[in-house]
């Protein structure tokens, strides 16, 4: 009892300033105004209190979870939050000593995955996902765990993930639950990485799919590929470090004094997480080489359509050749003859024995050295 009342900082005097210490704040009543302890509707998921893994009390305000935990000296206090305000997350900051870089972290949300230690207290920034199966996409959520000696704060950024089925599997276990803050954090890491296998198994078969359309010539999968492949470099963001978070607690086992069960619970999570980013590791190679066996289907495809174009020109150009070479063969005949068809009365040899002959003679020389000229020429 004397640890907890003696939770005082030089951060929780810099907050005394801002709103009163929930100590000696009095219960806001019907008409006055909602205090820095009082949670605005819809922010606060729930606060429970747990004693030896059993449930003893589910306050209604922070304000009656500070004031119960106060009055149970061995008690943990699990308290959730969904988009908290500010001055909720100034209260819970006053309480429990939290860090001021933790808190300012988890207000701004828009974090990476890392895990900080700020004395006793633990701050771990997860990125949970889930897939989405109407349009096909993954949707990522944050959340941000404050551990301490005797309580548990989460605070969501998103959809993603369930705490209530994570809570509810705790309660469901209270041998597990009641080795305090610890067990509850390693039920909340194996939540967040059981949720990446629905993700891999929804990727996966997005992959066969796309394959599938890459060699099925549809035009829109180059798009696909494209927002596939930034999901799955949120996904790596997501996992990654997340490896070397787990492997920095089994590295403090010894430290802290972690117990054995825990320690065992921690290196499956590890081994899960490991095996979930090797497999997103491995999606991201498959889209890349993907999009480059697309990228050379389509090559190849402009190329074939080019080239049919140009036998298309060709072919036309060669008809176009032959067209002219009878248009010109077929001139000069129509010349002669337009000429002598004028019958006008003085025009020369138009009176001459040998006119008719010589002017058929004529024509046939030019069409005959007009066809010789372009058969030469291959134009006929």
């Amino acid at each position: 009892m004397a640890a907890k009342n003696s939770r005082k900082s030089v951060w929780r005097r810099a907050l005394n300033h801002q709103s009163p210490s929930p100590e000696t704040e009095p219960e806001p009543g019907p008409s006055s105004p909602a205090s820095a302890d009082t949670p605005e509707p819809g922010s606060v998921v729930q606060a429970v209190l747990y004693q030896d893994g059993i449930r003893v009390s589910s306050p209604a305000t922070l304000a009656e979870t500070y004031r119960e935990l106060r009055e149970k000296p061995a008690g943990m206090a699990w308290i959730g939050l969904a988009r908290p305000t500010e001055s909720e997350l100034l209260s819970l900051a006053a309480e429990f000593d939290l860090h001021p870089l933790a808190v300012e972290d988890a207000m701004e949300a828009h974090q990476r995955p890392k895990l900080e230690r700020y004395g006793e207290t633990l701050f771990v920034v997860l990125r949970a996902a889930r897939y989405l199966d109407a349009p096909e996409e993954v949707d990522f959520g944050e959340l941000h765990v404050f551990v301490g000696p005797d309580f548990v704060i989460t605070v969501r950024h998103g959809a993603a993930p369930d705490l209530s089925a994570v809570r509810r599997r705790m309660e469901e276990s209270p041998d597990l639950l009641k080795l305090g803050p610890e067990a509850v954090l390693y039920a909340i890491l194996d939540a967040v990485v059981d949720g990446y296998v629905p993700v891999v198994s929804g990727v996966q078969n997005d992959i066969d799919e796309i394959e599938t359309e890459v060699f099925g010539g549809d035009p829109e999968v180059s798009r696909r590929i494209y927002e596939l492949s930034r999901e799955m470099v949120e996904f790596q963001r997501a996992t990654r470090p997340l490896v070397g978070m787990l492997h920095g607690l089994m590295a403090g086992f010894a430290k802290y004094g972690t117990d054995e069960e825990l320690q065992r619970y921690l290196r499956d999570v590890a081994d899960h997480v490991t095996h979930t980013s090797e497999r997103v590791d491995g999606f991201r190679q498959a889209l890349t080489e993907i999009l480059t066996v697309n990228t050379t289907l389509v090559t190849q495809q402009q190329n074939a359509e080019m080239r049919a174009l140009a036998e298309a020109g060709f072919e036309q150009n060669e008809e176009i050749k032959k067209i002219s070479s009878w248009a010109a063969i077929l001139f000069a005949p129509t010349l002669v003859g337009t000429i002598y068809g004028m019958n006008f009365e003085h025009m020369p040899e138009l009176h001459w024995v040998f006119g008719y002959p010589f002017a058929i003679g004529l024509m046939g020389i030019v069409c005959v050295s007009l066809y010789v000229i372009f058969k030469r020429r291959d134009w006929l």
